[in-house]
């Protein structure tokens, strides 16, 4: 992408952290967190941050919007969900993901933290639908 795509570009006021090769930048809203998270090419969960959360499975809920990329979901019962910007994500905890293709994925996401399933009123893990 273009060093002056402006869905890369730095964020004035907002939090800037690195989390493996993840860049997230998070920004306070009342009682939520909007965060940018961009996603390298060859990013996958198990690979790249399983061994510095030490669980099996990212076990964060993510609702947002996917502005660029796409993000391959598996969950441990081997059912899948592919995304494609533009496109809104809802991912359950309990669950494996990875960029597919050559360009980053960049996710707008909305969060209360911990509370982020129970606020949002989401099933705190897979089911089929």
């Amino acid at each position: 992408m273009s060093s002056t795509d402006p869905l890369f570009a730095p964020m004035e006021e907002a939090e800037h952290r690195e989390f493996g090769d993840v860049q997230i930048d998070i920004v306070r809203a009342g009682d939520a967190r909007v965060k940018r998270l961009i996603y390298p090419p060859g990013f996958r969960w198990s690979t790249d941050i399983k061994s510095l959360v030490g669980t099996d499975f990212c076990m964060h809920a993510h609702v947002g919007f996917l502005a660029r990329g796409r993000i391959h979901i598996q969950f441990p019962d081997g059912c899948t969900r592919e995304f494609a910007a533009p496109q809104v994500v809802s991912i359950e905890p309990g669950h494996d993901g990875w960029v597919v293709g050559d360009e980053p994925a960049v996710l707008v996401e909305f969060d209360f933290e911990r509370d982020t399933v129970s606020r949002l009123g989401m099933a705190a893990a897979h089911q089929h639908r």
